[in-house]
This record gives structure tokens, C-alpha cells and sequence, in this order.
């Protein structure tokens, strides 16, 4: 994953674990983040649809966990925001004459794959609580 989405998203949900009791705004979190609000809502959008968070519209608004933060285990944050393998993309036209080319493809699959289920792994292991509790 070349991109900043997990860190993202990651960010939101610590800034939700540690006010749970507070609906959050796109606005007060994108501050923190230092972000446009329109990103932080769109991860939310993501965020609330793989059911990890709740939100309600209008004056009092804003953004909670779905559940206990010690419930939520950072690999179901990853695999929300997860766009691409761990190890990046596949070669996308790789010369078929070749013999390395003709099969990278292939096994860079069984690679790639391999590397993203250690990461699940991984992370499977790990809380959204214990990741706050860090900044304690």
C-alpha cells in the first residue's frame, strides 16, 4: 500500500477510541490529521461501511466507534482501507517469450499473497486499544 489511507484511517479511529463518549466532526479531525475534511469523510464513508464506526448527521453530528476499541483489531482497519497488496502491483505486460516473464506473474501472486497474510496475521494480533494506549 503506497499511499497514506491506512495511516489515515488509523488516525481517525485513535482520535474516536480516545473520545468515545463524543461524536466527532470530518472538521475537528482533519484538524488533527492536518488534511482536507472531504478525505477524512470519505475514509469515515469506508470506515462505516466495513461497520467499524457509526455516524449521525445534523448540529450534533458527528463520529463514533461502532464498538469498544479493544474489540477492534487493526487488521480490520487495514483490510477496510486496503487497496493493493502489500508488496505493491504485478508486472503489467511482461514479455511471454521470456521464460522469467512468462511465469513472474504467477509467482509473484503466490508472493504477494503469502506477504499480505503475514501482515493480516500480524495485525489480527493487535488492538485498537492497545495501539492508543501507546500515546498514554
Amino acid at each position: 500500500m503506497n499511499n497514506t489511507r491506512f495511516a489515515t484511517a488509523i488516525h481517525i479511529m485513535t482520535l474516536l477510541a480516545e473520545s468515545p463518549q463524543d461524536w466527532l466532526t470530518s472538521e475537528w479531525m482533519a484538524g488533527s490529521i492536518s488534511i482536507n475534511p472531504v478525505i477524512v469523510r470519505k475514509e469515515l464513508s469506508i470506515l462505516r461501511e466495513a461497520g467499524l464506526i457509526v455516524s449521525r448527521q445534523g448540529k450534533e453530528g458527528g463520529s463514533q466507534l461502532a464498538r469498544n476499541a479493544e474489540e477492534i483489531c487493526i487488521s480490520e482497519i487495514y483490510l477496510a482501507v486496503k487497496n493493493t497488496e502489500v508488496l505493491g502491483k504485478k508486472n503489467n505486460n511482461p514479455n511471454p517469450a521470456c521464460p522469467v516473464g512468462k511465469e513472474i506473474n504467477d509467482h509473484l501472486k503466490s508472493l504477494f499473497s503469502e506477504t499480505d497474510q503475514l501482515v493480516l496475521n500480524f495485525l489480527g494480533t493487535k488492538s485498537l486499544k492497545e495501539f492508543c494506549d501507546q500515546f498514554r
